[in-house]
């Protein structure tokens, strides 16, 4: 019988994002993973194989974070996605992962095989939207209004003011329910 796996895989992405943060997505290693972990380079190799295997996993697990926190959100509007996410919206993007997300930004423009992951999700999102929209197309304007906002946070651009944020988010809010013209 082998010996059982002790190392967990979260802990590792846990290493990755905090070596993403500090170097980067182009200058990961597994090796600096490794020791920021303070396991042997033949783990993270166990676990995720490659490089881009590991940069895939910390994209893929920002993802289903994200996709957690938004469903939650929605649970106080009667599962309805978009609302839910506005809901979320309120709370700023962390900004402990923002130095993780700018790299795995980076990373995503370089790699068409970093980006399926986000696009996939996306397209479900898009389609769960539509289908909840009493006015689909005033749906998708909303969503793209609140994507934008949050995107343009999240890259550093801009940083609204508490106030202004929730009357942005408001407003995207009322979107909603404005039928298309």
């Amino acid at each position: 019988m082998g010996r059982r796996k002790s190392i967990d895989p979260q802990q590792l992405l846990d290493a990755a994002e905090r070596v993403v943060a500090q170097m980067g997505a182009a200058r990961l290693t597994l090796d600096a993973v490794a020791a920021e972990a303070g396991v042997s380079k033949a783990s993270v190799v166990y676990d995720f194989q490659s490089k881009a295997g590991l940069i895939q996993a910390v994209v893929e697990r920002a993802v289903a974070r994200d996709n957690a926190f938004n469903r939650e959100a929605a649970k106080g509007f009667n599962q309805d996605a978009l609302r839910g996410r506005i809901a979320a919206a309120a709370q700023p993007f962390p900004e402990a992962f923002q130095p993780v997300a700018l790299a795995l930004c980076a990373a995503m423009a370089q790699d068409p095989q970093l980006r399926a992951p986000i696009q996939h999700n996306q397209a479900q999102i898009l389609a769960e939207i539509q289908q909840q929209a009493t006015h689909p197309r005033s749906a998708l304007l909303a969503y793209l209004a609140l994507e934008g906002m949050k995107l343009l946070e999240s890259l550093d651009y801009v940083q609204w003011p508490a106030a202004q944020r929730q009357q942005l988010l408001q407003d995207i809010g009322a979107l909603i329910e404005t039928p298309p013209r």
